[in-house]
């Protein structure tokens, strides 16, 4: 199953501000955030390339990782691969993430690094999260935090 976390034009996202009159070019320009289960239990949430990430599409792919987890806490697997970068507000809402058992940041430049170390360093202590180079890694290193509820 996989939900693009995006509102479409024109919609609002509950609390959202509306956008100004000539700001609706920017909300059209902004990529959908991939968010899916995986087989094994990991919810795997894509941040968009080439796009920097603000709260209200956080939000979105935050409500979106929750009904995936139905109330339980998963392991999360986050692809920052390419991205721009993130507002404090969606590193907010990463930060505060109620459904995540653990953060398994994956990216491929020192640039996504450089990201990823901006999101662990507002990580509580509880949650488990390590930034990765591999995918595969990254699955492996989330195994243990799975559940076969």
């Amino acid at each position: 199953m996989t939900i693009d976390a995006l509102a479409e034009p024109g919609e609002r996202i509950p609390d959202e501000p509306a956008a100004a009159p000539d700001a609706g070019w920017e909300r059209l320009l902004r990529a959908p955030i991939g968010v899916r289960m995986r087989n094994g239990g990991i919810i795997e949430v894509v941040l968009p390339a080439n796009a920097e990430v603000a709260e209200p599409e956080a939000r979105v792919a935050g409500a979106a990782v929750r009904a995936l987890a139905n109330g339980r806490r998963m392991p999360v697997l986050l692809v920052i691969t390419g991205v721009m970068g993130l507002s404090p507000e969606a590193r907010h809402v990463y930060s505060s993430s109620i459904a995540a058992s653990a953060f398994a940041l994956v990216g491929e430049s020192p640039v996504d690094r450089v990201i990823a170390h901006y999101l662990l360093r507002s990580k509580t202590e509880t949650i488990p999260a390590q930034f990765f180079l591999s995918e595969a890694e990254a699955i492996d290193w989330l195994g243990p935090y799975t559940s076969e509820d």
